[in-house]
């Protein structure tokens, strides 16, 4: 990076960290104000701009306010206070989010369930937070009513939308009650350390885990990433995240809403529907995950997707084998990528575009935001101590897991850790005695490697890279160098157990296009990859499986292996001897299986 560059840059960050400081000073300083008491404000103050909008439904800034009034009235006529959990199961809707910041007021948390679980698993969500009160659309009454006969809590049930027989029709209950703010004498005494949500981690192993979020990181996520973006009142940004976790249901919002914005919210996500939405509400913000990006990129071109009002979008996971195909394609004049996790203290933001990197801590900020980069043990997946028991940070651009110091200050909260409505869980999470006698430091559970310049790179979640032939190999890497070849749709990595051999070979999961060439993949991975990173095992299949979020879901394709008898997806095998990818039958997987091929 020449001297100019390095310069301009210095300065992008110094104004980022400025305005980002400043816009949480406020929030820091005054413990009494939550966010119900924020919302009121902005009612006060935006009354008559549109607030919240979808297809369906429009909210000013006076009506949400005065739908969250009639839902704290709900709540405390239920009996619920300060500490009880009531769940909420409700597709994106901008009702959804006046649920939330209604029922909060009163004290209680809102569980905020996710809408893609049924039986035990949505039953689990439940049960871990002791939830009093259940809220589901009617839409998705079939979802809870599989999970009831596991749910312990002794919840009572509310239908949003539709009447069933048994249990009350939550909109109709509700519009009884005022849009006036509860009474003084009624409501608990609250501060920005008491719990205002539960979101859920959508993790694709285990059953999710409910993060505990207080009052103070809601206002500091909306904001902080306000601050980021430099939100204006006059942009609108467009929301196709589920809104049940942060990045969809707090952060995004948040972005607009607390400078007197909007924000436009898409029941889900459709590339079809994308630049039809995004143009004709008049959107100036998106915010992505990076598979939205990569499914934009590979659908046919659209006629307004450089017609937009669109000056930048942030989020997460944008790769960087796409980064600028991205950006020039749909001429996006700005993309701010950032790190960060619904429970964790460790957050950075990419400032000024370096496309790939996650984010950058500047020296001169590294006593804020305490963050490292540490020796990782791959197959013992584990931290690598020195002889004194203590933990090795990394060498500039060595892989390593990125921790967060935990420091319990109210001057400085964001390197709190509030843990989990589990607390086995939120020990889990935590590194001790990693640098000294004493200390705590939270474990993101990520693979990144920081530059000399603070610029951070993500390289794959712990799990899912694997060790072959005596080397780490990184998912993301590997699927990065395969998705750029024509006619790869999109592509996941993982490694997959070889009977006699010494860790996992890789295989690849692919969507292809119908001229997708197999020799011409198989030359373009031997041109990009080094021996021991090139996927052994090919799975062709119409499409990856992913979470709500678009997490791949990795862990059954791990299980079934390279073994043709549990898939019906055609699978190859990159033979050593030919150099091509052969189609693999249960006769080759035996060869395989015995030994006959030297891998």
């Amino acid at each position: 990076m020449n001297l100019l560059k390095r310069l301009k840059s210095e300065w992008v960050y110094l104004y980022g960290a400025i305005r980002i400081l400043r816009s949480l000073r406020p929030v820091m300083q005054n413990r009494t104000r939550t966010f119900p008491d924020l919302l009121d404000e902005l009612a006060l103050k935006h009354g008559p701009r549109i607030a919240l909008l979808s297809q369906n439904e429009q909210l000013t800034y006076k009506q949400l306010g005065e739908h969250a009034h009639a839902y704290s009235h709900w709540a405390k006529a239920q009996g619920v206070g300060k500490g009880d959990t009531v769940a909420l199961l409700m597709n994106n809707r901008p009702e959804y989010l006046a649920i939330w910041m209604g029922v909060i007021r009163t004290g209680a948390v809102t569980a905020l369930l996710n809408t893609h679980l049924s039986g035990a698993a949505l039953a689990y969500c439940i049960n871990i937070v002791n939830a009093k009160h259940i809220i589901v659309g009617a839409d998705l009454w079939e979802s809870l009513e599989s999970a009831l006969p596991s749910v312990t809590t002794g919840a009572t049930i509310w239908i949003d939308g539709a009447s069933r027989a048994g249990y009350e029709r939550f909109d109709r209950v509700v519009s009884e009650y005022p849009t006036t703010p509860l009474a003084k004498s009624e409501l608990p005494a609250l501060t920005i350390e008491d719990p205002a949500l539960y979101i859920y981690t959508s993790g694709t192993t285990g059953m999710p885990k409910a993060a505990i979020i207080n009052h103070y990181r809601v206002q500091a996520v909306m904001k902080g990433f306000s601050a980021t973006c430099n939100a204006r009142r006059d942009d609108r940004i467009y929301v196709a995240q589920p809104l049940y976790h942060t990045a969809g249901g707090v952060l995004a919002p948040g972005i607009t809403l607390t400078v007197g914005g909007s924000v436009f919210i898409r029941d889900r996500f459709s590339a079809r529907q994308f630049w039809d939405d995004v143009v004709d509400y008049e959107c100036t913000m998106f915010q992505y995950i990076g598979e939205l990006c990569r499914y934009l990129l590979n659908s046919p071109t659209h006629p307004k997707e450089t017609q937009h009002k669109i000056r930048l979008c942030d989020g997460n996971g944008l790769r960087p084998d796409i980064w600028m195909e991205f950006k020039n394609r749909f001429r996006i004049p700005q993309i701010i990528e950032w790190y960060a996790a619904t429970e964790g203290n460790v957050t950075m933001f990419n400032l000024d575009g370096t496309p790939g990197s996650v984010g950058r801590i500047p020296w001169w900020l590294e006593h804020r935001f305490m963050t490292k980069i540490i020796k990782f043990d791959i197959e013992a997946e584990a931290p690598i101590r020195d002889a004194e028991g203590h933990c090795i940070e990394c060498a500039p651009n060595e892989v390593g897991e990125a921790i967060g110091k935990i420091v319990i200050d109210p001057g400085k909260p964001a390197q709190r850790f509030d843990g989990y409505a589990d607390k086995s869980a939120s020990e889990s999470k935590i590194l001790r005695g990693a640098f000294e006698e004493g200390d705590a430091w939270f474990r993101t559970g990520d693979l990144l490697r920081k530059d000399a310049l603070g610029y951070f790179f993500f390289v794959d979640r712990i799990g899912d890279t694997y060790r072959w032939k005596g080397e780490n190999v990184s998912t993301h890497e590997v699927a990065e160098s395969i998705t750029i070849y024509p006619g790869v749709l999109e592509a996941t990595v993982y490694g997959v157990k070889v009977p006699g051999m010494e860790g996992a070979a890789g295989m690849a999961m692919i969507v292809p296009d119908d001229e997708m060439d197999l020799d011409g993949l198989a030359a373009h991975i031997r041109r990009q990859l080094p021996e021991y990173a090139r996927p052994l095992f090919l799975r062709l299949s119409r499409q990856i499986e992913a979470t709500g979020t678009f997490k791949q879901r990795k862990v059954e394709m791990r299980k079934q292996g390279f073994d043709p008898s549990y898939s019906s997806d055609p699978l190859y095998f990159a033979n050593p001897t030919t150099g091509r990818f052969e189609p693999l039958d249960t006769a080759l997987y035996a060869r395989i299986c015995s030994g006959e091929f030297r891998l």
